[in-house]
């Protein structure tokens, strides 16, 4: 079972790492459900942190459905990924139709040659997580999918997530979400049987103690 800590700042990848996560998603504005950090922060939390990082790679918050300009900007911020030499990516696109984006998605797998992409939770606001998955499978290098299983909490969601799990195989790591933490991982474990698990709080709070001070951002 890998634990993936989502986190935004440089203390908390630190934090994550120290108590026990196994990856780090890389964000900026949780609240807003997560955007691309900072180039200065990708490019600390790889100096300091050793297990592996994954970049959200999203440019603004609201839907998934981005302009010629954001897809660019996403390649460029890839590109930077790359340099650093973070392990992957997050993304999503999607269409006005209620689908992912598959021609946009591939042409962005394509950019991250070299980097382990995940498809993150825009495939739960799709009408059918369930047939996007089977579309994903059929793409190459797709690595990871996030979703809570269009549910507000992974034990909500759990029947749908169970289903995916199923559907995912080998060929596809799902990654279970929603209100998943250190406190109710094993229940979640039991009722989902997911590869990997995400959280704010997957390893634990991360900012009630002592890091790398937050200052040198």
């Amino acid at each position: 079972m890998l634990k993936e800590a989502c986190v935004e700042t440089l203390e908390q990848c630190v934090r994550a790492q120290k108590q026990g996560a196994d990856r780090i998603e890389l964000c900026a504005n949780l609240v807003q459900d997560g955007l691309t950090p900072s180039h200065e922060l990708i490019k600390l939390a790889a100096e300091h942190v050793e297990i592996p990082i994954r970049v959200m790679i999203r440019p603004r918050a609201g839907d998934f459905i981005y302009s010629g300009e954001e897809i660019v900007q996403m390649k460029k911020d890839i590109d930077f990924c790359r340099s650093v030499g973070v392990e992957g990516v997050v993304f999503g696109i999607c269409t006005a139709q209620g689908t992912l984006d598959m021609e946009v998605i591939s042409e962005l797998v394509r950019h991250s040659a070299s980097l382990k992409v995940t498809i993150h939770k825009a495939i739960d606001s799709c009408s059918d997580p369930v047939n996007e998955l089977v579309l994903l499978k059929k793409m190459a290098n797709i690595h990871a999918v996030l979703t809570s299983g269009k549910a507000a909490t992974a034990l909500e969601g759990s029947g749908l997530l169970r289903s995916l799990v199923t559907l995912a195989g080998d060929d596809i790591e799902v990654i279970a979400c929603g209100k998943v933490t250190d406190k109710n991982l094993a229940e979640v474990h039991q009722r989902i049987g997911a590869q990997a698990y995400h959280g704010k709080r997957i390893v634990g709070a991360l900012d009630d103690g002592e890091g790398i001070s937050t200052t040198i951002l």
